[in-house]
Formats: structure tokens, sequence, C-alpha cells
């Protein structure tokens, strides 16, 4: 049995040191930021802590209650998740496959919304809440992202990647066209599925604002507002504050290296048709 052989260019190198370097400055904060969470409280941040403790874990656990603020956002990421992929995967379906008058226009428009910030809307969508007697519920912080552009951009350039055959086959077995998206579309389409709820449950995990101006009842608080609890206006204890950012960033560390591998797939098998 022979060895395989490396044969690297010398392009090769240069461009596999660029990405060691890109990889150590992306992870280098990340490193510093799981280092300090060990150091003892209240001590100055330092690379390497002398002494290493686990009180910072349990304090900013209790001082938080991120077990309260854990399941209110897991409830509202799933939420929005569940909603974003259903409106996207039945808008991006029509937009690749029905042939109406006015689709490429309705399509700019779609586009033309991942251009609006969503601070842009804020007072409308408030206003709207308002009145449907909203704030200070759960929907609040799910409805007014329920539907998002790029979902259904992303999904719609995914479908169109899908043989037309495979359609075709389906009615003539008898399929209308819902089945046809449920037992062939969205099979084949797994990947961007995948990809599309790794951007929102992390989008809407880490999402600060809808939470910070259409609720105020603390039994509402997500992860993001628990984190903004521990900066204060004059000291800061940087290893609680570590430890608190550690416990909110694991839950979607490990979401993304479970789904990594379709999510590569799904970025790079979507590709740009008219």
């Amino acid at each position: 049995m022979t060895k395989p052989t490396w044969n690297l260019k010398s392009g090769d190198i240069v461009s596999l040191l660029v990405l060691l370097l890109g990889a150590l400055i992306v992870l280098l904060p990340l490193f510093v930021v799981f280092i300090t969470s060990f150091a003892p409280p209240g001590t100055t941040p330092a690379i390497v802590p002398q002494n290493w403790s686990l009180d910072n874990y349990h304090d900013a656990w209790q001082r938080g209650k991120f077990l309260l603020a854990f399941a209110n956002s897991t409830l509202v990421a799933i939420a929005v998740t569940a909603f974003q992929l259903i409106t996207s995967a039945l808008a991006g379906y029509a937009l690749a496959r029905l042939k109406f008058r006015g689709r490429q226009a309705l399509l700019l428009v779609v586009l033309a919304t991942l251009v609006i910030p969503f601070q842009l809307l804020v007072i409308p969508i408030f206003l709207v809440l308002k009145w449907g007697n909203l704030i200070n519920t759960y929907g609040a912080l799910i409805l007014p992202t329920a539907v998002n552009g790029f979902g259904i951009f992303l999904l719609r350039q995914y479908f169109q990647t899908i043989p037309v055959e495979l359609e075709e086959a389906a009615i003539i077995d008898g399929a209308n066209r819902l089945q046809m998206l449920w037992r062939v579309l969205l099979p084949l389409a797994r990947p961007a599925l995948v990809t599309l709820f790794l951007f929102t449950f992390i989008a809407e995990w880490n999402d600060l604002f809808k939470p910070l101006v259409f609720t105020t009842r603390p039994e509402l608080r997500t992860v993001q507002l628990a984190l903004a609890e521990f900066q204060e206006q004059f000291t800061n204890n940087w290893p609680l504050m570590m430890a608190a950012v550690t416990i909110a960033t694991v839950p979607v560390m490990v979401l993304f290296l479970v789904g990594q591998r379709q999510f590569i797939r799904g970025i790079a098998t979507t590709g740009i048709k008219n």
C-alpha cells in the first residue's frame, strides 16, 4: 500500500498560511474569553490566570438567571426559525416554479427588504404590536421576524437547481403542488433548510434589539438581556462577564458544529440562477 504524497506548490503554501493566520485572528479573542472566565472573581484579566476557579460560572448562572433566559431564547429562536422555514419554502417555491405576472418585480421587492435595517422599521412595528396588544408577549419577539427575504431568496435559488423532471414525474403519479413541495423538493433541499435554520436560530439567539424594545417583563428576559445586565457603568468584573459570555455562546457553537457539514453544502450548492 503506497503512502499518499503531498505536493504543495508555493501558492498552496501561501494560501495555507493566510488561512491559518485568519483562523488565529478569529480564535484568539474566543481563547482569551474562555481563559479569562476561569480567573478568580474580581481579579484583573490575564492571558493565563495564575489561579483557576469555577466560581465565576456558578455566580454568572445564578446572577443572570440563565435557566429562564435559555428557555425564553430557545422558545423564541425555534418559533421564529419554524415560521421562516415554512414561509421561505412556500414563497421560494412560488418564485422558483410558478409562472405569473409580476414575478420578477416581486422578487426585486423581496431582495429590497434585505437592505432595509430592522431599526428603521421599529417604530411602525411597535405601533402595530401595540395595536394588537402584543407588547410584552412572546408574539412581540416572534412575529416581527417570522418572514425573512434572505430565506425566501436562498430557497428560491436552491429550488432552481433541482431538475424540473422530478416534479413532472410526481405530477404523472398524481401529486399536487403541495405534495411535490413536501415529498420531492424539501427532502432534496435539506442543505439549504439546515443553512437557513442555522442562520435564523443563531441570529435570534444573539438578538438584543427586539427584547430590549418590545418587552419589559422580567419573565420574558432572553440570554442577551441577561448578558447586558453584567455590564456595569463604572466597574466591570471581567472574569464574571467572560463566564457569562461563555455560557451564552456554548449552545450556538455546539449547534453550528453539529450542522456545519450541511451548512457548507447548502452554501456551496446554492447557485445564482435567473
